[in-house]
C-alpha cells in the first residue's frame, strides 16, 4: 500500500512537470526511469512496512510510553498485575495455572502459595473490605481499584482489583471497572514507585472475559490515556511500558497505535 502510494506521488508529480516544462517529457522516457520509480517506490513501502518500536516521548508530561512484545514476568521493573477483587491466589482451583497470576505464583515465588498468600495479606492489612461473599477460596472483597503492593525485591509488584469474583469463582470485569482501577492504580505508583518504571500487561482478556467488549486494540489505548490525563495531574514515572504477549502483538494494528500515542503530544 505504501509503495503505491510512493508511486501515485511520483507520477503526480510527473504530471504537474511536465505541464510547467512540456519539453521535459524526455527525461521521463525509457525503461530505466521506470525500473528507477519501481526501485524506490518498493523502497520506501518497505522502510515504512519494517517493524519499529512503538513508543513516544512526551515533554508535558515529562514521560515515555512504550508498547512491546513479550512476558512481562521478564521486564526489569516494577510490574502491574490484574487481579480480581477477592484477591485470589490458590492455582489451580480457583486462579488458572496459565493465567498472569498464576505464572506469578509460580514463576517467581517457585510455587510457595504461602509465602505469597502472607505478603499479599500484609500488604491488605489495614485496608477495610467493602463485603464479603460466600464461594471458595477468599472471601473478603475489597473493591474495584485496591492495589495489593508486594516486594519482589528489587522491584514491586502492583496487584490490581480490575475485576469482580463471583461465588462461582467467575471473574467478570467492565470498561468503567478497568477505568476506575487505572485511575486509582497510578496514584498508588506516584506514591511508591520513585519514578522507575513500571510495566503493565493488556487489561481485559483471559479469565476477566472482556474479550468482546475490550479487545487489545482498546486495552491499550484505555491504559495510555488514562496514563497521560494521571501524569498531567501529578508525576506518575519515567517510562510506561505496555507488555503484550506475542501471539497479541502480531494482531495489533501497531501504525495506528503509534498514531494514537503521536497524537497525545499536544493534546
Amino acid at each position: 500500500m505504501q509503495s503505491l502510494a510512493c508511486l501515485g506521488f511520483f507520477s503526480a508529480t510527473m504530471q504537474f512537470f511536465l505541464i510547467v516544462y512540456p519539453k521535459s517529457s524526455i527525461l521521463f522516457e525509457g525503461g530505466n526511469f521506470f525500473i528507477f520509480l519501481i526501485i524506490i517506490s518498493l523502497s520506501y513501502g518497505l522502510i515504512k512496512a519494517w517493524p519499529r518500536p512503538i513508543e513516544q516521548e512526551y515533554s508535558q508530561p515529562k514521560t515515555i510510553v512504550k508498547i512491546i512484545k513479550g512476558d512481562i514476568l521478564k521486564q526489569q521493573s516494577h510490574i502491574v498485575i490484574g487481579m480480581c477483587d477477592t484477591f485470589d491466589t490458590e492455582t489451580p482451583s480457583v486462579i488458572s495455572n496459565n493465567s498472569l497470576q498464576g505464572q506469578v505464583l509460580h514463576k517467581l515465588f517457585n510455587g510457595d502459595l504461602t509465602q505469597f498468600d502472607k505478603l499479599v495479606n500484609e500488604s491488605l492489612n489495614g485496608k477495610k473490605p467493602i463485603s464479603t461473599i460466600e464461594k471458595k477460596g477468599k472471601k473478603l472483597k475489597y473493591g474495584i481499584g485496591s492495589t495489593a503492593i508486594i516486594t519482589h525485591s528489587p522491584r514491586l509488584l502492583y496487584l490490581l482489583a480490575y475485576c469482580e469474583m463471583n461465588e462461582f469463582n467467575e471473574a467478570k470485569g467492565t470498561v468503567d471497572g478497568v477505568w476506575r482501577s487505572l485511575i486509582a492504580l497510578w496514584e498508588q505508583i506516584s506514591r511508591t514507585a520513585n519514578g522507575s518504571p513500571v510495566a503493565i500487561p493488556v487489561l481485559g482478556g483471559g479469565q476477566a472475559r472482556m474479550s468482546n467488549i475490550l479487545p487489545a486494540q482498546d486495552s491499550i489505548r484505555l491504559i495510555i490515556l488514562s496514563y497521560i490525563f494521571a501524569s498531567r495531574d501529578h508525576k506518575i514515572c519515567d517510562e510506561l511500558r505496555i507488555v503484550v504477549q506475542d501471539k497479541e502483538y502480531d494482531k495489533l494494528d501497531r501504525m495506528q497505535l503509534q498514531s494514537f500515542l503521536s497524537s497525545l503530544r499536544g493534546s
